[in-house]
C-alpha cells in the first residue's frame, strides 16, 4: 500500500500531514485547476454565507464549513464541545443568512418523545383530535445537549433525520426542507449523560470536535459581544438574508451532480471497508459512511467551483465522517489509543488513485 503523505494538488493527490487532517475552507485547500461555470453559483453562495456568518460568529472555521457541507449534502451534524462557544448564535446567524426557520430543543432527562415531535390534541370546537406539531418542525434545528436525554427520546429523531417526516397514529407529517439537525453533546465523562446509540450516531453525517478559540479570536469575541445589544436587533440589522430555502434545495441538487470517477469510488469504498478489519476497531463503519464520504466530497468540490471530486475532498471529510461510526476495541481503549489517529492510519494505508 502507498503512504500518500507528500503529494500535492497538481497531481490530484491528497496531502496528509502529521496532524489529523480536517475540514479546511476551500480558499485554504489545495485544488487543481478546472473550475466549472455551472458550479460558480455554489461557490459564490458558500463564500457569501461564510462572510455573512463571520459578521457575528468569530472563528471556528471547521464548524462553519462542516455545517454548511452537511447542509448542502443533505446530512446532519453532531458537535462535541464545552458550553459557551456560541453554537446557538451560529445557528441563528446561519438561519438568518439562509432565510430558513430556526428552532431549538433543550434536551433534559425528563424530555419525552412527544415533546419533540408533537402530539394529537383534542379540539373542543370540532370534537376531534388534531395534530399539534412539535419544535422539530423547523428547518435548522439545534438539539442542545442531546446526550442529556435517554434513548427513548433520541429514538424520536431517527425517522425525522432519515426520512424527513414524523409518523403519529399512522399519519405522516413532513418536516419543511432543507432540514438540518445540529446536535451538541457534552463530553461523555460528564455526570447525567447517556451514550447515544449506534443507530442514532449513524444518522449524523459529521461529528465535529469544537475547541476553544485562539487568543486573538477570543479578544474579537469580547469586543463584538460585550455591548449589551439585543441579539435579535443585531441579527435584524447586521445579517443579510442572501438566499432562500428553494435556492438552497436547488444548490443541494446541483452538488449531487458533481462527477465522482470510478477510481475515487473505489478509494472511498476501500477506506470504509478497511475500518472493519482494522485491529484497533471493534466495530467498523457502515455503508452509510461511504455515502456520506461521496456526498460530502461532491459538496466540497462544488464549494471550490469544480464539477468533479478529487482525493483531497475525500481525505478532508474522512475523519469527521467516520470518527463516530467506529468503536475502539477493549484492548485499544486500555492502551489509550485515539480514534482519530487510528483513522488517520487507515487512510494512509489505502492506496490513493492516480490520475
Amino acid at each position: 500500500m502507498t503512504d500518500p503523505t507528500t503529494d500535492n494538488a497538481s497531481t490530484g493527490q491528497p496531502t496528509i500531514d502529521s496532524d489529523v487532517p480536517g475540514l479546511r475552507p476551500p480558499s485554504q485547500s489545495p485544488a487543481p485547476r478546472g473550475k466549472s461555470e455551472r458550479f460558480a453559483p455554489v461557490e459564490q453562495l458558500y463564500q457569501a454565507l461564510s462572510s455573512e456568518v463571520a459578521k457575528l460568529f468569530v472563528g471556528q472555521d471547521e464548524l462553519v464549513l462542516g455545517t454548511l457541507t452537511a447542509l448542502f449534502s443533505g446530512g446532519h451534524v453532531l458537535i462535541e464541545s464545552v458550553p459557551g462557544l456560541g453554537k446557538t448564535l451560529f445557528v441563528r446567524t446561519l438561519g438568518r443568512a439562509l432565510g430558513c426557520q430556526f428552532g431549538r430543543i433543550q434536551f433534559t432527562a425528563d424530555l419525552m418523545p412527544s415533546d419533540i415531535t408533537g402530539a394529537p390534541v383534542f379540539d373542543m370546537q370540532k370534537s376531534e383530535f388534531r395534530f399539534r406539531p412539535g419544535p422539530v418542525f423547523t428547518q435548522l434545528l439545534l438539539a442542545d445537549e442531546i446526550n442529556r436525554s435517554p434513548a427513548k427520546t433520541h429514538a424520536a429523531l431517527l425517522e425525522i433525520m432519515q426520512e424527513y417526516r414524523v409518523t403519529i397514529d399512522g399519519t405522516s407529517h413532513v418536516v419543511p426542507q432543507p432540514f438540518l439537525v445540529m446536535a451538541t453533546q457534552n463530553p461523555l465523562e460528564s455526570e447525567g449523560t447517556y451514550n447515544l446509540p449506534e443507530a442514532q450516531l449513524d444518522r449524523f453525517m459529521f461529528k465535529l470536535k469544537v475547541g476553544y478559540p485562539s487568543e486573538s479570536q477570543e479578544a474579537d469575541i469580547l469586543k463584538l459581544h460585550s455591548k449589551q445589544i439585543d441579539l435579535n436587533v443585531r441579527l435584524e440589522n447586521e445579517i443579510r438574508t442572501i438566499t432562500d430555502p428553494e435556492t438552497v434545495k436547488q444548490m443541494i441538487q446541483l452538488c449531487g451532480t458533481v462527477n465522482v470517477e470510478n477510481a475515487l469510488v473505489d478509494y472511498i469504498n476501500k477506506i470504509v471497508r478497511a475500518t472493519r478489519g482494522w485491529p484497533a476497531f471493534h466495530i467498523g463503519a457502515s455503508p452509510r459512511a461511504g455515502l456520506a464520504l461521496m456526498q460530502c466530497a461532491r459538496t466540497l468540490a462544488g464549494f471550490s467551483g469544480r464539477d468533479y471530486a478529487i482525493p483531497d475532498d475525500v481525505v478532508e471529510v474522512a475523519i469527521p465522517a467516520l470518527r463516530h461510526r467506529v468503536q475502539l476495541s477493549a484492548e485499544a481503549e486500555i492502551e489509550g489509543r485515539d480514534v482519530d489517529e487510528e483513522l488517520l492510519a487507515v487512510i494512509r494505508n489505502v492506496e490513493v488513485p492516480r490520475d
